[in-house]
């Protein structure tokens, strides 16, 4: 008997920071968003400014590492920074409050499609995602 497709398909899976934050807490949702990711050949990938923006004193690094030896992280490339740049000139953000978004939304833009990106921040990734990336609230 043939497994049922899933909802994702060859693509990539974004975490930010509450998306990484909640995988290495073990949130069930989250947990499950990612296996089935890995299940259907996704990538599973956070910007090299996520775990630095996600670590937490209640977070064990030991733990941090673990989770993060698990996926890929984008290195912030030039063209990585450019883009970022160039969205908050778009949108009229501050790089100031929005620099990490600003990033993390151009690793999931040049992200081999369909992208899911999960975010506590729905509002502000939607305006810098756009359409194209299906933005998740974790």
């Amino acid at each position: 008997m043939g497994r049922s497709r899933s909802r994702l398909s060859a693509g990539t899976l974004v975490l930010d920071c509450e998306g990484l934050a909640k995988w290495c807490q073990a949130d069930q949702r989250v947990t499950a968003l990612v296996r089935e990711a890995q299940d259907n050949d996704f990538r599973v990938v956070t910007s090299a400014l996520t775990p630095i923006e996600a670590q937490d004193v209640r977070t064990k690094p030991d733990r941090l590492r673990w989770y993060l030896s698990r996926l890929r992280i984008e290195p912030v490339t030039e063209e990585i920074s450019i883009a970022a740049v160039d969205l908050l000139h778009a949108h009229r953000l501050n790089g100031h409050k929005y620099a990490i978004d600003a990033v993390v939304a151009s690793t999931a833009l040049q992200a081999p499609r369909p992208v899911v990106l999960l975010t506590s921040d729905e509002d502000d990734m939607t305006i810098l995602c756009g359409k194209s990336i299906k933005v998740v609230a974790v």
